[in-house]
């Protein structure tokens, strides 16, 4: 009797375990390399450098002061784990619905057309009386390369001397570092095992379960709730592999005592707000930008753009809440758009001129190179506001239909 009873569990878990649509494995560094389109001989060349080749070591600083340690990638590394990112994790990945964050939409078996980032998971615990966040600490520089290697194994069907290379390729000595492009990935499966029961225990419970990336988060409409129980099942998990709870930030919240906030947005409505002072302070950002455009030449300068940049990022967050403010100062700021100046040829022709010089080496055909090209259309954009340079603009086009990248 037992064994219909441990089949019929491990069907219903498997819907709530992220997997490989694909079920031929990749074993061979032969068929990554044809996964990847990367020659072996280049990913052996990889695999030879240093780790501080590989990863190059950069101290950020923190709000509370303190410095975060990230790496920036070596551009053949970079390209590498760029393509696992397409070919791999977005391309054959089936996400359960309780993860968010570095989470593809199109792969989602329920709902092609759900969304993943922070506004979906925070709308997924609108009407929430009680919430529990629970912190994970230094959750990347936790991430053992035993569970990376067994990430890539049981959920990528990824083996023999192609699992060794990804596993040590995505991992800087032991460890998953922050500024690695596979690490947001790794980092969402790295839990596969225990979470989908994690989830289901809280679903019995009435309760909301969401994951972004390190932050985990569980709701119920209870005021009041008592988080005991499903506390310690998230922190067994957790333990099981070696992943610390911050327990300073990890914390109950009530609605009696003031809005709840989940990832930065309110959800005390039947769809999460971004809550009054921050909609008082992109209003503000706007009307500080309109007042710096009137002033000569202000539009041309570095500081404007950068300024315009953060403002549009912050409207932007009015758009994807459905905020009523949202197409009128979207409309106001587009009015103000930064203006070209003499830099902005030079620096376009430097580029231009980059280019030239790089096709006729024969890199046309590089990923590297579209990516260059693409970039160098984008610096052209900004001369296009101007009618008093359209005749450089022409110029610089023509220069750019000889030079496309293959």
């Amino acid at each position: 009797m037992g064994r219909p009873y441990v089949t019929l569990f491990g069907e219903i878990m498997d819907k709530f375990k992220p997997y490989s649509k694909s079920k031929a494995p990749i074993s061979s560094l032969q068929k990554l390399a044809q996964t990847l389109s990367i020659p072996v001989d280049e990913l052996n060349e990889i695999a030879a450098l240093t780790e501080d080749e590989k990863y190059v070591r950069k101290e950020l600083p923190k709000a509370d002061g303190s410095k975060r340690v990230v790496y920036s990638l070596h551009p053949k590394m970079r390209l590498l784990q760029s393509r696992m990112n397409k070919r791999i994790f977005k391309e054959l990945v089936i996400f359960p619905p309780f993860l968010f964050g570095s989470v593809p939409s199109k792969n989602d078996g329920a709902n092609s057309n759900i969304k993943r980032d922070y506004v979906s998971c925070a709308k997924a615990h609108c009407g929430a009386k009680t919430v529990l966040k629970v912190d994970i600490s230094n959750f990347f520089d936790n991430i053992h390369k035993d569970l990376v290697r067994d990430v890539f194994n049981n959920v990528l069907n990824i083996r023999d001397e192609a699992l060794e290379y990804v596993t040590n390729l995505c991992c800087k000595g032991d460890f998953v570092v922050q500024g690695a492009l596979t690490s947001s990935y790794i980092a969402t499966l790295c839990l596969y095992e225990q979470e989908g029961d994690i989830y289901q225990r809280a679903k019995r419970k009435n309760l909301v379960y969401t994951r972004l990336v390190d932050d985990i988060t569980v709701s119920s409409q209870i005021n009041g709730y008592d988080f005991t129980q499903i506390l310690s099942h998230i922190e067994n998990m957790l333990s099981t592999h070696d992943l610390p709870v911050n327990k300073r930030k990890t914390k109950i919240f009530h609605c009696s005592s003031e809005p709840i906030k989940i990832h930065g947005l309110r959800v005390d409505y039947k769809s999460p707000r971004l809550p009054s002072d921050e909609v008082k302070r992109i209003r503000a950002s706007l009307h500080n930008l309109k007042k710096l455009a009137v002033k000569n030449n202000t539009k041309t300068s570095i500081a404007y753009r950068k300024e315009f940049n953060r403002c549009m990022g912050r409207i932007n967050k009015l758009g994807r809440v459905g905020h009523g403010k949202y197409e009128l100062f979207k409309e106001q700021l587009l009015a103000i758009k930064p203006m070209p100046s003499p830099r902005d040829i030079a620096i376009v022709e430097a580029a231009v001129s980059s280019l030239e010089i790089s096709c006729s080496k024969g890199n046309n055909n590089k990923h590297w190179y579209k990516r260059k090209y693409n970039l160098t259309l984008y610096k052209l954009i900004i001369l296009t506001r101007s009618k008093a340079f359209d005749g450089i603009v022409d110029v610089f086009k023509e220069r750019l239909k000889k030079v496309r990248p293959a």
